[in-house]
C-alpha cells in the first residue's frame, strides 16, 4: 500500500481549532510568528534523532524523516509565497504538489542530520520574513492556485498550522 495523497482543503484551520493537533488560529499572535516558527523547528531535532526516524509506522504513512523533509519544504514554500505577497500586487501562487515532491526528492533516502540543518535554516529564513512584515502589509492579498484567497496575515497563520500539525503527526511534544 502506498501513501494516499492528501487532497483536503485545510484552509478551514483559519476559522476554527484543529481537532486533531489542537492548533487554534485565534491564539496566534502575528508579532510572535517568527518565534513560533523557530520553536517548531527546534522540536525536529528530537524527532530526527529517533532511531526509528527513517521507518514508516505504517505503509500508508510517512516516516518522521519524510515529515521533516516536508516541513523543511513547507517553510521554503511559505517564505517564497510571503515574499511574493510583500513585493507584488495580488500574486497567484504556483501549484505545489507535496506528494509528488516527496517522491521526486526521495524524502525517504535523505540524511536526517542534513535535513535537520536545512529545516532549521528554512525556518529561520521564514521566521525573519514574518518578522519583517510591517503593520500596513498584513492585509496584502494573494491567491493559491486552487483559488483560495489569503492575506499576509492568514497565510502566516495557515503556515503555522502545517508544521505544528506534523509535530502532532509524529507524536512530538507540542509545547
Amino acid at each position: 500500500m502506498t501513501i494516499v495523497p492528501d487532497d483536503k482543503d485545510w484552509t478551514w484551520v483559519l476559522q476554527r481549532p484543529c481537532e486533531e493537533c489542537g492548533f487554534d488560529p485565534a491564539s496566534v499572535r502575528l508579532d510572535g510568528a517568527g518565534d513560533a516558527v523557530r520553536a517548531n523547528a527546534r522540536h525536529w531535532g528530537e524527532v530526527l534523532g529517533r532511531p526509528t526516524a527513517r521507518r514508516r509506522p505504517r505503509e500508508d504513512r510517512w516516516s518522521d524523516l519524510e515529515y521533516a523533509c516536508h516541513v523543511r519544504d513547507v517553510y521554503t514554500i511559505f517564505d517564497e509565497r510571503l515574499a511574493l505577497m510583500l513585493t507584488r500586487d495580488a500574486p497567484v501562487f504556483a501549484n505545489w504538489d507535496q506528494d509528488a515532491t516527496a517522491i521526486e526528492n526521495r524524502y525517504d533516502l535523505q540524511d536526517p542530520a542534513v535535513v535537520l540543518v536545512e529545516l532549521r535554516d528554512a525556518a529561520d529564513l521564514y521566521a525573519r520574513r514574518c518578522e519583517s512584515v510591517e503593520a500596513h502589509q498584513w492585509s496584502r492579498p494573494g491567491t493559491r492556485s486552487n483559488g483560495s484567497d489569503f492575506t499576509v496575515a492568514s497565510l502566516v497563520v495557515y503556515g503555522l498550522h502545517d508544521p505544528h500539525h506534523h509535530l502532532w503527526d509524529v507524536g512530538a511534544a507540542l509545547n
